[in-house]
């Protein structure tokens, strides 16, 4: 075990790169947390212990919290305390103690816990997450292999694992129990490789300008464990202003919140043959980016399968960091499974008023109010995603929105197709027919009703018969941790 922050400066070649590796058969263990030792009884009555305690994470507002509002009073907060590798919760003030609580007394710069059983802490194992990051990799060329990274008391957006060089590396290692993200990738040509990222506080990982990124054969599980408001960012993942990212062969399951998020200005992204299953919200969340391909994936049991999102604003851009106005445009989903979803299949949730995300037919109205007449194919998304004007005379036809080739299916209780928020205007669609006829985002789609009689173990089997009637929509190639083909 490494308790201690490790910065990699320098750079290795392509030919010899510089390795950090864990040895044949050894359990290497880098940590941000110290073991917290000789506490002294704190109270007459109740086990309650207390220690020194110097740590001040966040210093620039007073209730030391990113985000620095009310709701995130407890959750904002970096630190972290595990009794017997069990993290106990915090509290704001000794009155709330209880057991299974620890309460950071800053004015006297101690800390107070109460195990979760009221044992004497002396006679347990104590740690407390003290560093913001664990292991950062700023040279090029360096590549990290069977390495286990726990317990970084780092504020929000910010990974505890950072790859920042070029043609950087992690493979086999395991991203977990970090106070808010578990990695994070600002550089550019990294590869990813058979990694574990779970049990992190808000994210398994963000990526950043990390362009041309090799996310593959991965597992994101169970992130977003302190409760972050999942609409500003949390759950499997959060890429934002990525180009030629691919997220491939890789499992994102059970996270709180989405499973995988592209939010601001990605461009030209893949992601294919992933099982994203069993995520608290939307499977694959797009918000206000472009150009993506997402294919052979398996989008199952989540609140949502694929959803859109994009309000009326500006953004820097991956190539020009004015501000500009950026909305979803040219995308294409193809030979996806994507069934079982509890609120919706597929939901475009666009909350504009130029109406961009409806026919031209039904009339779109630009920022003023007033009726644009447009002809489908007129003015190009891409031609004017650049303008530093608001965009004007879009609809549906324009943006490049394709569903292509897809298996859907939703049972009973569950809900086939929405378009727009629930707080404007929008439509629920009762079966494919309709939304294609609507909307005409839609082609070659497939309804099954499948009779996958494994579907809860993610089998997705069909008999010859029923696939046969899929054609080319069902997923071509495997998909970890779901059965697809001919059941024999």
């Amino acid at each position: 075990m490494y308790r201690e922050r490790v910065v990699a400066k320098t750079s290795g070649r392509a030919q010899a790169p510089i390795r950090f590796e864990a040895a044949p058969s050894e359990h290497v263990l880098i940590t941000g947390a110290d073991r917290l030792t000789s506490w002294r009884k704190a109270d007459d009555a109740r086990r309650i212990y207390s220690v020194a305690w110097p740590h001040k994470f966040i210093g620039w507002n007073r209730s030391m919290t990113h985000p620095d509002d009310e709701y995130h009073r407890i959750i904002g907060r970096c630190e972290q305390v595990a009794v017997n590798g069990y993290l106990l919760r915090q509290v704001l003030n000794a009155g709330q103690l209880a057991p299974g609580t620890f309460f950071v007394d800053v004015t006297n710069k101690t800390l107070l816990a109460w195990d979760t059983t009221s044992r004497d802490l002396n006679q347990a194992d104590v740690e407390a997450s003290v560093r913001q990051e664990v292991f950062r990799v700023e040279g090029d060329h360096v590549q990290l292999s069977g390495l286990r990274f726990r317990y970084a008391a780092n504020m929000a957006q910010h990974g505890a694992v950072v790859l920042a060089g070029r043609h950087d590396t992690m493979e086999d290692c395991v991203i977990e129990s970090m106070n808010s993200s578990g990695a994070a990738f600002t550089g550019q040509d990294a590869v990813v490789r058979h990694c574990v990222f779970r049990d992190n506080g808000q994210l398994g990982f963000g990526a950043s300008r990390a362009h041309r990124l090799l996310f593959t054969e991965c597992l994101v599980e169970n992130n977003n464990t302190k409760g972050f408001d999942r609409g500003w960012e949390a759950g499997g993942d959060k890429l934002v202003l990525c180009r030629d990212a691919v997220v491939e062969r890789s499992r994102f399951v059970r996270n709180r919140g989405n499973g995988i998020w592209f939010d601001i200005g990605n461009t030209n992204c893949a992601v294919r043959q992933c099982l994203i299953a069993e995520n608290e919200d939307a499977g694959i969340f797009y918000e206000i980016s472009f150009s993506l391909l997402a294919h052979d994936n398996v989008i199952v049991g989540n609140r949502e399968g694929f959803a859109f999102r994009e309000q009326s604003r500006t953004t820097p851009t991956i190539d020009d960091r004015a501000s500009r106005p950026v909305w979803n445009h040219d995308e294409l989903i193809r030979h996806n499974l994507i069934v079982f979803n509890r609120d919706a299949q597929v939901w475009g949730w666009f909350d504009v008023k130029d109406n961009r995300h409806w026919p031209a037919r039904s009339g779109s109205t630009n920022q003023t109010g007033g009726v644009v007449a447009t002809k489908p194919g007129n003015i190009a998304a891409a031609d004017v995603a650049d303008s530093k004007g608001p965009p004007l005379g879009l609809a549906l036809e324009k943006l490049r929105l394709r569903f292509a080739n897809n298996v859907y299916f939703a049972a009973p209780g569950q809900s086939w197709f929405k378009w727009g928020p629930t707080w404007a205007r929008h439509q629920s669609y009762a079966g494919l027919s309709e939304f294609q006829s609507s909307l005409g985002l839609d082609a070659d789609g497939q309804v099954l009703d499948p009779g996958f009689t494994g579907a809860r173990l993610l089998d997705f089997r069909l008999h010859t018969e029923a696939m046969s009637l899929l054609k080319e929509s069902y997923p071509r190639g495997p998909v970890p941790g779901a059965l697809l083909g001919v059941r024999e």
